[in-house]
Protein backbone atom coordinates (compact mmCIF):
# COMPACT_ATOMS: atom_id res chain seq x y z
CA UNK A 1 0.00 0.00 0.00
CA UNK A 2 1.19 3.53 -0.79
CA UNK A 3 0.17 6.92 0.55
CA UNK A 4 -1.93 9.07 -1.80
CA UNK A 5 0.06 12.20 -0.89
CA UNK A 6 3.25 10.53 -2.13
CA UNK A 7 1.65 9.51 -5.41
CA UNK A 8 0.51 13.12 -5.99
CA UNK A 9 4.10 14.42 -6.14
CA UNK A 10 4.42 16.88 -9.10
CA UNK A 11 0.67 16.70 -9.91
CA UNK A 12 -0.87 20.12 -10.68
CA UNK A 13 -3.65 20.22 -8.03
CA UNK A 14 -6.48 22.77 -7.93
CA UNK A 15 -8.45 21.56 -4.89
CA UNK A 16 -8.61 18.67 -2.40
CA UNK A 17 -11.64 17.37 -0.52
CA UNK A 18 -10.74 14.81 2.15
CA UNK A 19 -7.39 13.51 3.32
CA UNK A 20 -4.40 12.67 1.09
CA UNK A 21 -2.75 10.89 4.05
CA UNK A 22 -4.55 7.83 2.79
CA UNK A 23 -3.25 4.36 1.98
CA UNK A 24 -4.19 3.24 -1.54
CA UNK A 25 -3.76 -0.11 -3.28
CA UNK A 26 -3.23 0.83 -6.91
CA UNK A 27 -4.00 3.42 -9.60
CA UNK A 28 -6.67 2.79 -12.26
CA UNK A 29 -8.29 4.80 -15.06
CA UNK A 30 -10.65 2.01 -16.18
CA UNK A 31 -13.58 1.80 -13.78
CA UNK A 32 -14.04 -1.89 -14.65
CA UNK A 33 -10.66 -2.68 -13.05
CA UNK A 34 -11.20 -0.74 -9.82
CA UNK A 35 -11.21 -2.67 -6.56
CA UNK A 36 -10.95 -1.89 -2.84
CA UNK A 37 -8.82 1.15 -1.85
CA UNK A 38 -7.84 2.08 -5.40
CA UNK A 39 -7.30 5.56 -6.84
CA UNK A 40 -9.56 6.19 -9.85
CA UNK A 41 -8.40 8.76 -12.41
CA UNK A 42 -11.29 10.17 -14.50
CA UNK A 43 -9.61 10.47 -17.91
CA UNK A 44 -11.41 12.54 -20.55
CA UNK A 45 -10.95 10.47 -23.71
CA UNK A 46 -11.93 11.04 -27.32
CA UNK A 47 -14.98 8.77 -26.96
CA UNK A 48 -15.50 8.20 -23.23
CA UNK A 49 -15.40 10.62 -20.27
CA UNK A 50 -14.16 8.98 -17.07
CA UNK A 51 -16.13 11.50 -15.01
CA UNK A 52 -19.27 9.57 -16.01
CA UNK A 53 -17.87 6.51 -14.18
CA UNK A 54 -16.86 8.07 -10.87
CA UNK A 55 -19.93 6.64 -9.11
CA UNK A 56 -19.21 3.17 -10.53
CA UNK A 57 -15.58 3.38 -9.37
CA UNK A 58 -16.65 4.31 -5.83
CA UNK A 59 -19.16 1.45 -5.77
CA UNK A 60 -16.32 -0.89 -6.79
CA UNK A 61 -14.23 0.25 -3.83
CA UNK A 62 -12.26 3.34 -4.93
CA UNK A 63 -11.21 5.43 -1.92
CA UNK A 64 -9.81 8.37 -3.91
CA UNK A 65 -10.94 10.12 -7.09
CA UNK A 66 -8.74 12.25 -9.34
CA UNK A 67 -10.89 14.48 -11.54
CA UNK A 68 -10.99 17.72 -13.49
CA UNK A 69 -14.62 18.42 -12.43
CA UNK A 70 -15.94 17.57 -8.99
CA UNK A 71 -19.14 15.49 -9.04
CA UNK A 72 -22.37 17.09 -7.81
CA UNK A 73 -22.58 14.69 -4.87
CA UNK A 74 -19.48 14.51 -2.66
CA UNK A 75 -19.45 11.29 -0.65
CA UNK A 76 -18.10 10.98 2.86
CA UNK A 77 -14.91 8.98 3.41
CA UNK A 78 -13.89 9.52 -0.24
CA UNK A 79 -10.98 11.81 -1.13
CA UNK A 80 -11.47 13.98 -4.21
CA UNK A 81 -8.48 15.64 -5.85
CA UNK A 82 -9.32 18.19 -8.53
CA UNK A 83 -6.49 18.61 -11.05
CA UNK A 84 -5.76 20.72 -14.12
CA UNK A 85 -5.29 17.67 -16.38
CA UNK A 86 -6.25 14.08 -15.55
CA UNK A 87 -4.05 12.78 -18.38
CA UNK A 88 -1.00 14.52 -16.92
CA UNK A 89 -1.99 13.57 -13.37
CA UNK A 90 -2.20 9.90 -14.41
CA UNK A 91 1.31 10.08 -15.86
CA UNK A 92 2.80 11.41 -12.60
CA UNK A 93 0.72 9.05 -10.45
CA UNK A 94 1.91 6.11 -12.55
CA UNK A 95 5.56 7.19 -12.37
CA UNK A 96 5.36 7.69 -8.59
CA UNK A 97 3.46 4.45 -8.03
CA UNK A 98 6.15 2.44 -9.86
CA UNK A 99 8.92 4.43 -8.10
CA UNK A 100 9.98 6.48 -11.14
CA UNK A 101 11.58 3.63 -13.10
CA UNK A 102 12.70 5.84 -16.01
CA UNK A 103 15.32 7.38 -13.70
CA UNK A 104 17.08 4.03 -13.38
CA UNK A 105 17.87 3.49 -17.07
CA UNK A 106 18.70 5.53 -20.17
CA UNK A 107 15.38 6.16 -21.94
CA UNK A 108 15.39 7.48 -25.52
CA UNK A 109 12.15 8.59 -27.22
CA UNK A 110 11.76 8.52 -31.00
CA UNK A 111 9.09 10.65 -32.69
CA UNK A 112 8.17 11.51 -36.29
CA UNK A 113 5.62 10.45 -38.90
CA UNK A 114 7.69 7.64 -40.39
CA UNK A 115 10.60 5.58 -39.08
CA UNK A 116 9.77 5.42 -35.35
CA UNK A 117 9.37 1.65 -35.26
CA UNK A 118 12.43 1.00 -37.41
CA UNK A 119 14.70 3.35 -35.44
CA UNK A 120 13.63 2.05 -32.01
CA UNK A 121 13.80 -1.60 -33.12
CA UNK A 122 17.22 -1.18 -34.73
CA UNK A 123 18.58 0.60 -31.65
CA UNK A 124 17.26 -2.30 -29.55
CA UNK A 125 19.05 -4.78 -31.86
CA UNK A 126 22.25 -2.72 -31.91
CA UNK A 127 22.61 -2.39 -28.14
CA UNK A 128 21.63 -6.04 -27.57
CA UNK A 129 24.36 -7.14 -29.98
CA UNK A 130 26.78 -4.80 -28.17
CA UNK A 131 26.17 -6.84 -25.02
CA UNK A 132 23.73 -4.66 -23.06
CA UNK A 133 20.40 -5.48 -21.43
CA UNK A 134 17.88 -3.47 -23.45
CA UNK A 135 14.18 -2.55 -23.40
CA UNK A 136 11.86 -1.68 -26.31
CA UNK A 137 8.46 0.01 -26.34
CA UNK A 138 7.26 -0.06 -29.97
CA UNK A 139 4.23 -0.52 -32.22
CA UNK A 140 5.37 -4.03 -33.10
CA UNK A 141 6.24 -5.35 -29.66
CA UNK A 142 7.43 -4.59 -26.14
CA UNK A 143 10.71 -6.17 -25.05
CA UNK A 144 12.05 -6.43 -21.50
CA UNK A 145 15.53 -7.58 -22.45
CA UNK A 146 14.81 -11.04 -23.97
CA UNK A 147 11.17 -11.31 -22.84
CA UNK A 148 8.52 -10.25 -25.36
CA UNK A 149 5.07 -8.74 -24.68
CA UNK A 150 2.32 -7.80 -27.15
CA UNK A 151 1.99 -4.13 -28.06
CA UNK A 152 -1.47 -2.59 -28.46
CA UNK A 153 -0.64 1.10 -29.08
CA UNK A 154 2.29 3.02 -30.59
CA UNK A 155 2.71 4.71 -27.21
CA UNK A 156 1.08 2.70 -24.36
CA UNK A 157 -0.92 4.39 -21.57
CA UNK A 158 1.06 5.91 -18.69
CA UNK A 159 0.41 3.02 -16.32
CA UNK A 160 1.60 0.46 -18.87
CA UNK A 161 4.71 2.47 -19.74
CA UNK A 162 5.79 2.69 -16.12
CA UNK A 163 4.80 -0.93 -15.43
CA UNK A 164 7.12 -2.16 -18.20
CA UNK A 165 9.88 0.28 -17.23
CA UNK A 166 9.67 -1.10 -13.68
CA UNK A 167 10.00 -4.64 -15.07
CA UNK A 168 13.03 -3.43 -17.01
CA UNK A 169 14.55 -2.11 -13.76
CA UNK A 170 14.01 -5.50 -12.15
CA UNK A 171 15.66 -7.21 -15.16
CA UNK A 172 18.69 -4.92 -15.00
CA UNK A 173 17.94 -3.14 -18.30
CA UNK A 174 20.38 -0.28 -19.01
CA UNK A 175 18.85 1.27 -22.16
CA UNK A 176 15.25 1.56 -23.35
CA UNK A 177 14.11 2.80 -26.76
CA UNK A 178 10.53 4.04 -27.01
CA UNK A 179 8.24 5.23 -29.79
CA UNK A 180 6.62 8.53 -28.85
CA UNK A 181 3.55 9.12 -31.01
CA UNK A 182 1.87 12.51 -31.38
CA UNK A 183 -1.25 11.07 -29.70
CA UNK A 184 0.81 9.79 -26.77
CA UNK A 185 2.67 13.08 -26.29
CA UNK A 186 -0.49 15.20 -26.64
CA UNK A 187 -2.33 12.98 -24.14
CA UNK A 188 0.58 13.46 -21.68
CA UNK A 189 1.48 9.76 -21.59
CA UNK A 190 5.17 10.70 -21.69
CA UNK A 191 4.89 13.20 -18.79
CA UNK A 192 6.76 12.16 -15.67
CA UNK A 193 9.34 10.22 -17.67
CA UNK A 194 13.02 11.10 -17.52
CA UNK A 195 14.53 10.96 -21.01
CA UNK A 196 18.20 10.57 -21.81
CA UNK A 197 17.47 11.82 -25.31
CA UNK A 198 14.93 12.20 -28.10
CA UNK A 199 15.14 11.62 -31.87
CA UNK A 200 13.07 13.31 -34.60
CA UNK A 201 12.83 11.42 -37.90
CA UNK A 202 10.52 13.45 -40.20
CA UNK A 203 7.06 14.98 -40.46
CA UNK A 204 4.43 14.51 -43.16
CA UNK A 205 0.66 14.26 -43.53
CA UNK A 206 -0.92 11.96 -40.91
CA UNK A 207 -3.35 11.94 -37.97
CA UNK A 208 -5.10 15.18 -38.96
CA UNK A 209 -8.38 13.51 -37.97
CA UNK A 210 -7.09 13.85 -34.39
CA UNK A 211 -4.91 16.98 -34.44
CA UNK A 212 -7.05 18.90 -37.01
CA UNK A 213 -4.14 21.02 -38.29
CA UNK A 214 -0.61 20.23 -39.41
CA UNK A 215 0.72 22.87 -36.98
CA UNK A 216 -0.99 21.15 -34.04
CA UNK A 217 0.41 17.79 -35.18
CA UNK A 218 3.93 19.28 -35.44
CA UNK A 219 3.66 21.01 -32.06
CA UNK A 220 2.61 17.76 -30.37
CA UNK A 221 5.88 16.21 -31.55
CA UNK A 222 7.79 19.33 -30.50
CA UNK A 223 6.50 19.04 -26.93
CA UNK A 224 8.73 16.00 -26.39
CA UNK A 225 11.81 18.15 -27.05
CA UNK A 226 10.47 21.18 -25.15
CA UNK A 227 10.38 19.14 -21.95
CA UNK A 228 13.83 17.55 -22.17
CA UNK A 229 16.26 18.40 -19.35
CA UNK A 230 19.62 20.09 -20.00
CA UNK A 231 21.38 16.77 -19.45
CA UNK A 232 19.52 15.10 -22.36
CA UNK A 233 20.30 15.20 -26.07
CA UNK A 234 18.08 16.10 -29.03
CA UNK A 235 18.89 14.49 -32.37
CA UNK A 236 16.91 15.77 -35.38
CA UNK A 237 16.82 15.20 -39.14
CA UNK A 238 17.58 18.58 -40.74
CA UNK A 239 16.74 17.38 -44.26
CA UNK A 240 13.19 17.84 -42.95
CA UNK A 241 12.47 21.55 -42.40
CA UNK A 242 10.62 20.69 -39.19
CA UNK A 243 13.80 19.29 -37.66
CA UNK A 244 15.05 22.72 -36.59
CA UNK A 245 11.55 23.59 -35.29
CA UNK A 246 11.90 20.75 -32.79
CA UNK A 247 15.01 22.45 -31.37
CA UNK A 248 13.55 25.94 -30.94
CA UNK A 249 12.67 25.75 -27.25
CA UNK A 250 14.60 22.77 -25.95
CA UNK A 251 17.14 23.09 -23.16
CA UNK A 252 18.81 19.84 -24.21
CA UNK A 253 22.09 19.40 -26.08
CA UNK A 254 21.32 19.81 -29.80
CA UNK A 255 22.58 17.50 -32.57
CA UNK A 256 21.57 17.08 -36.20
CA UNK A 257 21.78 14.41 -38.91
CA UNK A 258 21.19 14.60 -42.68
CA UNK A 259 21.93 13.07 -46.06
CA UNK A 260 21.59 16.32 -48.04
CA UNK A 261 22.25 19.27 -45.71
CA UNK A 262 25.13 20.14 -43.43
CA UNK A 263 24.74 18.32 -40.09
CA UNK A 264 26.69 16.92 -37.14
CA UNK A 265 26.19 13.41 -38.53
CA UNK A 266 26.12 12.80 -42.28
CA UNK A 267 25.72 9.85 -44.61
CA UNK A 268 25.86 9.19 -48.33
CA UNK A 269 24.21 6.34 -50.24
CA UNK A 270 26.85 4.67 -52.40
CA UNK A 271 24.78 1.67 -53.56
CA UNK A 272 21.07 0.84 -53.26
CA UNK A 273 19.92 -2.70 -54.15
CA UNK A 274 17.24 -5.15 -53.02
CA UNK A 275 19.98 -6.92 -51.11
CA UNK A 276 20.84 -3.81 -49.10
CA UNK A 277 22.58 -0.44 -48.92
CA UNK A 278 26.22 0.59 -49.08
CA UNK A 279 26.56 3.75 -47.00
CA UNK A 280 29.31 6.16 -46.18
CA UNK A 281 28.84 7.17 -42.53
CA UNK A 282 31.19 10.05 -41.78
CA UNK A 283 34.34 8.64 -43.41
CA UNK A 284 33.45 4.95 -42.98
CA UNK A 285 31.84 2.66 -45.54
CA UNK A 286 29.32 0.18 -44.15
CA UNK A 287 27.04 -2.39 -45.79
CA UNK A 288 23.56 -2.84 -44.34
CA UNK A 289 20.81 -5.34 -45.17
CA UNK A 290 18.20 -2.56 -45.12
CA UNK A 291 16.99 -1.02 -48.40
CA UNK A 292 16.19 2.50 -49.61
CA UNK A 293 17.04 6.13 -48.87
CA UNK A 294 14.47 6.21 -46.05
CA UNK A 295 16.44 3.44 -44.35
CA UNK A 296 19.66 5.37 -44.93
CA UNK A 297 18.11 8.03 -42.66
CA UNK A 298 17.15 5.36 -40.13
CA UNK A 299 20.65 3.87 -40.10
CA UNK A 300 22.20 7.34 -39.76
CA UNK A 301 19.87 8.11 -36.84
CA UNK A 302 20.86 4.98 -34.92
CA UNK A 303 24.54 5.51 -35.69
CA UNK A 304 24.34 9.06 -34.32
CA UNK A 305 22.24 8.03 -31.29
CA UNK A 306 24.62 5.20 -30.39
CA UNK A 307 27.52 7.67 -30.54
CA UNK A 308 25.68 10.11 -28.26
CA UNK A 309 24.95 7.25 -25.87
CA UNK A 310 28.64 6.41 -25.66
CA UNK A 311 28.91 3.30 -27.83
CA UNK A 312 32.31 3.16 -29.60
CA UNK A 313 31.91 4.00 -33.31
CA UNK A 314 33.81 0.91 -34.45
CA UNK A 315 31.34 -1.28 -32.51
CA UNK A 316 28.35 0.55 -34.02
CA UNK A 317 29.64 0.24 -37.57
CA UNK A 318 30.36 -3.48 -37.17
CA UNK A 319 26.95 -4.22 -35.68
CA UNK A 320 25.04 -2.06 -38.20
CA UNK A 321 26.17 -4.44 -40.95
CA UNK A 322 24.54 -7.32 -39.03
CA UNK A 323 21.16 -5.70 -38.34
CA UNK A 324 17.98 -7.29 -39.73
CA UNK A 325 15.03 -5.38 -41.18
CA UNK A 326 12.02 -4.85 -38.94
CA UNK A 327 8.89 -6.97 -39.48
CA UNK A 328 6.60 -5.36 -42.08
CA UNK A 329 9.12 -2.67 -43.03
CA UNK A 330 10.29 -3.32 -46.61
CA UNK A 331 10.05 -7.04 -45.87
CA UNK A 332 10.46 -8.94 -49.11
CA UNK A 333 10.61 -12.41 -50.58
CA UNK A 334 11.40 -13.70 -54.08
CA UNK A 335 9.37 -16.55 -55.55
CA UNK A 336 10.92 -19.39 -57.56
CA UNK A 337 9.68 -17.61 -60.70
CA UNK A 338 11.64 -14.50 -59.74
CA UNK A 339 8.65 -12.40 -58.66
CA UNK A 340 9.62 -10.07 -55.82
CA UNK A 341 6.92 -9.32 -53.24
CA UNK A 342 7.50 -6.43 -50.83
CA UNK A 343 5.35 -5.85 -47.74
CA UNK A 344 5.59 -2.43 -46.11
CA UNK A 345 3.70 -0.53 -43.41
CA UNK A 346 3.63 2.64 -45.56
CA UNK A 347 0.27 4.18 -44.65
CA UNK A 348 0.95 7.88 -45.31
CA UNK A 349 1.46 9.57 -48.70
CA UNK A 350 5.09 10.39 -47.87
CA UNK A 351 5.96 6.87 -46.67
CA UNK A 352 4.28 5.30 -49.72
CA UNK A 353 6.15 7.69 -52.02
CA UNK A 354 9.46 6.79 -50.35
CA UNK A 355 8.91 3.05 -50.79
CA UNK A 356 7.75 3.36 -54.41
CA UNK A 357 10.66 5.66 -55.31
CA UNK A 358 13.07 3.21 -53.68
CA UNK A 359 11.72 0.32 -55.77
CA UNK A 360 11.77 2.44 -58.93
CA UNK A 361 15.38 3.41 -58.25
CA UNK A 362 16.41 -0.24 -57.96
CA UNK A 363 14.36 -1.74 -60.79
CA UNK A 364 14.92 -1.31 -64.51
CA UNK A 365 12.04 -0.44 -66.83
CA UNK A 366 11.80 -4.08 -67.90
CA UNK A 367 9.89 -5.12 -64.75
CA UNK A 368 6.37 -4.10 -63.82
CA UNK A 369 5.65 -2.63 -60.38
CA UNK A 370 2.20 -3.72 -59.18
CA UNK A 371 1.00 -1.97 -56.02
CA UNK A 372 -1.78 -3.19 -53.72
CA UNK A 373 -2.84 -0.44 -51.30
CA UNK A 374 -5.74 0.75 -49.16
CA UNK A 375 -6.44 3.30 -46.42
CA UNK A 376 -7.70 2.70 -42.90
CA UNK A 377 -11.27 3.55 -41.94
CA UNK A 378 -12.22 5.97 -39.13
CA UNK A 379 -8.90 7.75 -39.63
CA UNK A 380 -7.54 10.79 -41.46
CA UNK A 381 -9.61 10.87 -44.68
CA UNK A 382 -7.73 13.82 -46.23
CA UNK A 383 -4.75 11.63 -47.09
CA UNK A 384 -6.79 9.14 -49.15
CA UNK A 385 -6.74 11.03 -52.50
CA UNK A 386 -3.01 11.71 -52.00
CA UNK A 387 -2.36 8.00 -51.41
CA UNK A 388 -4.28 7.24 -54.60
CA UNK A 389 -2.38 9.85 -56.60
CA UNK A 390 1.07 8.73 -55.40
CA UNK A 391 0.47 5.01 -55.88
CA UNK A 392 -0.94 5.41 -59.41
CA UNK A 393 1.76 7.85 -60.52
CA UNK A 394 4.67 5.67 -59.37
CA UNK A 395 3.35 2.18 -60.22
CA UNK A 396 2.87 0.25 -63.45
CA UNK A 397 -0.45 -1.00 -62.07
CA UNK A 398 -2.24 -0.23 -58.81
CA UNK A 399 -5.00 -2.22 -57.13
CA UNK A 400 -7.02 -0.25 -54.58
CA UNK A 401 -8.38 -2.45 -51.81
CA UNK A 402 -9.38 -2.56 -48.15
CA UNK A 403 -6.91 -1.87 -45.34
CA UNK A 404 -8.66 -1.88 -41.94
CA UNK A 405 -12.02 -0.33 -42.95
CA UNK A 406 -13.24 -0.51 -39.34
CA UNK A 407 -16.77 0.99 -39.29
CA UNK A 408 -16.57 2.63 -42.73
CA UNK A 409 -17.76 1.28 -46.08
CA UNK A 410 -14.58 -0.03 -47.76
CA UNK A 411 -15.79 0.87 -51.25
CA UNK A 412 -16.31 4.48 -50.12
CA UNK A 413 -12.71 4.62 -48.91
CA UNK A 414 -11.50 3.24 -52.25
CA UNK A 415 -13.61 5.80 -54.13
CA UNK A 416 -11.90 8.60 -52.19
CA UNK A 417 -8.48 7.16 -53.11
CA UNK A 418 -9.49 6.95 -56.77
CA UNK A 419 -10.54 10.62 -56.69
CA UNK A 420 -6.88 11.58 -56.30
CA UNK A 421 -5.67 9.69 -59.38
CA UNK A 422 -4.52 11.92 -62.24
CA UNK A 423 -6.48 11.41 -65.52
CA UNK A 424 -3.44 10.04 -67.35
CA UNK A 425 -3.08 7.32 -64.68
CA UNK A 426 -6.71 6.14 -64.60
CA UNK A 427 -5.99 3.24 -66.95
CA UNK A 428 -3.46 1.87 -64.44
CA UNK A 429 -6.01 1.43 -61.62
CA UNK A 430 -8.19 -1.45 -60.52
CA UNK A 431 -10.51 -1.74 -57.52
CA UNK A 432 -10.96 -5.00 -55.57
CA UNK A 433 -12.53 -4.59 -52.12
CA UNK A 434 -11.48 -7.99 -50.73
CA UNK A 435 -7.81 -7.61 -49.74
CA UNK A 436 -6.90 -11.26 -50.26
CA UNK A 437 -8.46 -11.25 -53.72
CA UNK A 438 -6.58 -8.04 -54.52
CA UNK A 439 -3.27 -9.66 -53.55
CA UNK A 440 -4.24 -12.76 -55.56
CA UNK A 441 -4.95 -10.59 -58.62
CA UNK A 442 -1.54 -8.93 -58.28
CA UNK A 443 0.14 -12.35 -58.10
CA UNK A 444 -1.69 -13.48 -61.27
CA UNK A 445 -0.74 -10.28 -63.12
CA UNK A 446 2.94 -10.57 -62.21
CA UNK A 447 5.41 -12.06 -64.63
CA UNK A 448 8.91 -13.31 -63.74
CA UNK A 449 11.10 -10.45 -62.41
CA UNK A 450 8.07 -8.22 -61.73
CA UNK A 451 7.66 -6.56 -58.34
CA UNK A 452 4.54 -6.56 -56.13
CA UNK A 453 4.27 -3.98 -53.34
CA UNK A 454 1.62 -4.62 -50.68
CA UNK A 455 1.38 -1.44 -48.63
CA UNK A 456 -0.39 -0.14 -45.57
CA UNK A 457 -0.52 -2.93 -42.98
CA UNK A 458 3.05 -4.20 -42.73
CA UNK A 459 3.56 -6.06 -39.46
CA UNK A 460 -0.16 -6.18 -38.60
CA UNK A 461 -1.49 -9.73 -38.55
CA UNK A 462 -5.18 -8.83 -38.53
CA UNK A 463 -7.84 -6.98 -40.49
CA UNK A 464 -10.53 -5.00 -38.66
CA UNK A 465 -14.00 -4.84 -40.23
CA UNK A 466 -17.02 -3.54 -38.29
CA UNK A 467 -15.38 -4.06 -34.91
CA UNK A 468 -14.25 -7.62 -35.66
CA UNK A 469 -10.55 -8.45 -36.00
CA UNK A 470 -9.75 -11.44 -38.21
CA UNK A 471 -6.32 -12.95 -38.79
CA UNK A 472 -4.71 -11.41 -41.87
CA UNK A 473 -0.98 -11.33 -42.56
CA UNK A 474 0.05 -9.71 -45.87
CA UNK A 475 3.46 -11.41 -45.98
CA UNK A 476 2.05 -14.84 -45.18
CA UNK A 477 -0.77 -14.48 -47.72
CA UNK A 478 1.38 -13.31 -50.65
CA UNK A 479 3.84 -16.10 -49.93
CA UNK A 480 1.05 -18.70 -49.94
CA UNK A 481 -0.59 -17.28 -53.09
CA UNK A 482 2.64 -17.21 -55.09
CA UNK A 483 3.26 -20.86 -54.08
CA UNK A 484 -0.30 -21.83 -55.03
CA UNK A 485 0.06 -20.23 -58.45
CA UNK A 486 3.33 -22.04 -59.04
CA UNK A 487 1.81 -25.39 -58.04
CA UNK A 488 -1.28 -24.85 -60.22
CA UNK A 489 0.93 -24.15 -63.25
CA UNK A 490 3.06 -27.29 -62.73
Amino acid sequence: MKLLKDLLYKVNIEAVTGSTNLEVAKVEFDSRKVSSNDVFVAIVGTQVDGHDYIEKAITSGASAIICERLPEIIKENITYVQVVSCNEALAYLAANYYENPSQNLKLVGVTGTNGKTTVTSLLYQLFKKAGYKVGLLSTVKIMVDDKEFDATHTTPDSLSINYYLKKMNEAGVEYCFMEASSHGIHQKRTSGLVFEGAIFTNLSHDHLDYHKTFAAYRDAKKELFDKLPKSAFSLVNTDDKNGLVMLQNTQSRKYTYALKNYADYRAKVLENQFSGLLLKLDENEVWTKLVGDFNAYNILAIYAASDLLGLPQEDSLRIISELESVSGRFQYMVSNEGITAVVDYAHTPDALKNVLQTINTIRTNNEALITVVGCGGDRDADKRPKMGQVSAALSTQVIFTSDNPRSEDPQSIIDQMENGVEPQDNKKTLSIVDRKQAIKAACKMANPNDIILIAGKGHEDYQEINGVRSHFDDFQIVNELLNELRNSEN
